[in-house]
């Protein structure tokens, strides 16, 4: 079959090398988003899925609205569009372009974790699995019929990143059995269970602020979960007066019961244990506003925080 590959995020990198090894079928172009410029200089930098094409000789187009493409994208003469983490909506005029399926690698098992963030969701709600799902698209949010899907289970100690790289393995393997189905002549369609959906949104900084009146064990899964995207962070008043941020980049639910102070609140000396609306979080590894990454003992030798101090 004719393959166009559409995607943008890192996400989708090791389904576009699959497809690059592919002898089955032929990648005859990759959409991805224009180049955008990237860090204090502003640099105009290409997504790594255009690098990635280029290097292996697949022309690479960036349409600005993929909307206003569609003759460009019918002359492509296409069986199957795959899309992955492209970052536009696809109208009902793209979607109807391939000749036999537009389909969607979206990491959660659909319906549970439509939408932007579904990596970050699985760990912050505490899920034991996730997995992958091939999905027909069709104009909702990730609300079209499930073509396949394959399990995977959530480590203990698994975060947002090495969740997502962890998808990204599993997808061409998913991929590949979906396009062996759809090269059969078989179109298995299964309906999601509306009941069953959840919605995840696009994430921000500002959502990595820690509340401590959460639980304990909330907090870890979020520290866990928003690592290394969009970081999780709370802060304390400096020796100046003003309050000073704290990124928090590991932390772990500590032992302990009983009567705590209020949610906030800075426990004892030589561990960083704070006290949350149930339970104890101790931090493991923290960064100061322009600073390197520090373990939260060398974080307390410079900067004491005395017992009965609180986080915001």
């Amino acid at each position: 079959m004719r393959i166009v590959f559409i995607g943008t995020g890192d996400i989708g990198l090791p389904s576009l090398e699959a497809l690059l090894r592919d002898a089955e079928h032929t990648l005859v172009a990759v959409i991805t988003q224009p180049d955008k410029p990237v860090g204090r200089s502003q640099t105009l930098t290409p997504p790594r899925v255009k690098t990635l094409a280029l290097e292996a000789g697949v022309p690479v187009l960036q349409p600005k609205r993929i909307r206003d493409f569609v003759p460009e994208l019918t002359a492509l003469e296409a069986d199957v569009f795959v899309v992955v983490a492209y970052g536009q909506i696809l109208s009902r005029a793209v979607l109807d372009v391939p000749r036999v399926a537009c389909l969607n690698i979206h990491a959660s098992l659909l319906p549970r974790h439509r939408g932007a963030s579904p990596i970050q969701a699985a760990i912050r709600e505490g899920d034991t699995e996730t997995g992958i799902t091939i999905m027909w698209m069709d104009e909702g949010l990730d609300t079209g019929d499930i073509l396949l899907e394959r399990q995977l289970t959530i480590s203990k100690d698994d975060t947002g990143g090495s969740l997502h790289d962890r998808l990204a393995a599993q997808a061409p393997e998913c991929l590949a059995e979906a396009l062996l189905v759809l090269a059969a002549g078989e179109r298995p369609h299964t309906k999601q269970n509306e009941a069953q959906a959840t919605l995840t949104r696009k994430l921000a900084r500002e959502h990595g602020r820690l509340d401590w009146s959460r639980s304990a064990t909330e907090l870890e899964r979020l520290v866990r979960a928003y690592n290394p995207w969009p970081g999780t962070y709370t802060s304390f008043m400096g020796r100046e007066g003003k309050p000073v941020q704290l990124k928090v980049h590991r932390a772990a639910v500590a032992d302990g019961a009983g009567d705590r102070p209020a949610a906030g609140t800075v426990l004892g000396e030589g561990r960083f244990l704070v006290a949350c609306g149930k339970g104890v979080l101790e931090l493991l590894e923290v960064q100061l506003e322009g600073r390197k990454r520090m373990s939260a003992q060398e974080f307390l030798r410079g900067h004491a925080l005395p017992s009965g101090a609180r986080l915001e």
